[in-house]
């Protein structure tokens, strides 16, 4: 697998920040927010387009170093084609959307420009890009976005080289199947209708890190969670495969199959020790 990483390891020494103009697509949804407040904090200059502002969208685009696009899965190939007539040859073009395949070719397919890919592995939520992911697919014209990722890894973000069919094909199991499977847990703790306060308070650890990650889960917009599982065809064939597991186990557990359990578990386990 074709990955890089790179990491600072502290903040990296303020230094003067040349003022780029900047307009993100979605820059009032809550992750276009954290990049134009990020983006503002060291002195670029960001406008905003959102879905009623297209007939201005001209004025808006107008000397864009760099517009970057921050809107849900199933909009955003059908929002590079809209904002390509706009944009000169010179303007970098940049989306952060959780899949990379289709935006990517979307981008190179009408932009004649820079055009990269990123994937922050957050959420909205954080205060700090510091010791966050950031997956980084490139497209053409790599050089114009140096200022971009010097900007993230300054903030102390960790930069992660790949391309995007790489990236689609980690993020089946990264992504899909783990909302999947929390989504499942979820659901299936609300039918029991548990007191999680009680439950909480005997718990051990590794429950009480699983029950925070399902709170934010739940606490999300749910149209993100499921975009992510139906993005693509493999993705959905991904968790259909997993709910058969589940189905296999369970009836293993129905039958009281003491050795077949056994020997899944061994079996497994065989597979994570050459993993170490």
């Amino acid at each position: 697998m074709a990955v890089q990483s790179s990491l600072n390891p502290k903040f990296a020494p303020k230094k003067d920040v040349k003022s780029r103009q900047i307009t993100i697509i979605g820059g009032r949804g809550r992750m276009g927010k954290l990049f134009r407040d990020k983006f503002l904090a060291v002195g670029h200059k960001v406008n905003v387009l959102e879905q009623e502002d297209w007939d201005d969208a001209d004025q808006i685009l107008h000397n864009a170093e760099l517009v970057l696009i921050s809107v849900p899965i199933k909009y955003t190939v059908d929002v590079i084609g809209r904002v390509a007539k706009y944009l000169s040859p010179n303007t970098a073009l940049c989306d952060i959307t959780s899949i990379k395949t289709q935006p990517t070719e979307a981008m190179l397919t009408h932009h004649t420009g820079p055009v990269m890919g990123l994937h922050p592995m957050f959420g909205p939520s954080i205060k700090s890009f510091w010791q966050q992911k950031v997956v980084v697919c490139p497209g053409r014209n790599h050089e114009s976005f140096q200022w971009l990722l010097d900007f993230l890894q300054n903030q102390g973000a960790e930069l992660i080289t790949c391309s995007p069919e790489e990236h689609d094909r980690m993020m089946v199991y990264i992504q899909a199947t783990q909302h999947f499977y929390r989504l499942s847990l979820g659901v299936f703790l609300a039918q029991t209708n548990i007191d999680l306060e009680s439950s909480l308070s005997i718990s051990s650890p590794s429950f009480r890190q699983e029950i925070e990650i399902l709170q934010r889960l739940f606490c999300q917009n749910p149209n993100l969670c499921v975009d992510i599982m139906l993005a693509t065809e493999e993705r959905c064939k991904a968790i259909n495969s997993l709910a058969n597991t589940y189905s296999r186990l369970a009836k293993l557990v129905e039958q009281k199959d003491r050795d077949a359990l056994i020997q899944e578990l061994e079996n497994t386990q065989e597979f994570f020790k050459k993993q170490i």
